[in-house]
């Protein structure tokens, strides 16, 4: 079994940066990729970015694109989602995900955490 487990969100101001840990315990080994999703009320979830275990690979949604990035450092078993540029419109409450396979479904999720960006 894996947990992931998202650090507190918190309040910026538009055009602010803010960056999320996501720490990952118990058989960790066994993590393939490590993604970000986000949430609105009543909207469906939406991915944001994901890396691979080795680091080599990273996508990124085209709405965060040029604003966010996602790294990890495995000896902390932590992934990071480094937000920059935030809109209101990254008002969310933000997931950290993990799968064990390249084209599986992301098999494990943390409780999420709310990023509120103001103007």
């Amino acid at each position: 079994q894996v947990q992931v487990v998202e650090s507190e969100g918190g309040f910026v101001q538009a055009g602010g940066s803010l960056r999320l840990p996501c720490v990952a315990s118990g058989r960790t080994s066994s993590i393939h990729t490590t993604g970000w999703f986000r949430q609105a009320p009543g909207a469906e979830r939406e991915f944001v970015a994901d890396i691979t275990w080795s680091g080599q690979f990273t996508h990124n949604a085209d709405s965060v694109k040029g604003r966010f990035t996602i790294s990890r450092d495995n000896a902390k078993g932590t992934v990071y989602l480094q937000m920059s540029g935030l809109k209101l419109e990254d008002t969310d409450v933000y997931y950290c995900a993990a799968k064990e396979y390249r084209y599986s479904a992301y098999k494990y999720w943390g409780k999420g955490t709310q990023v509120t960006v103001s103007s």
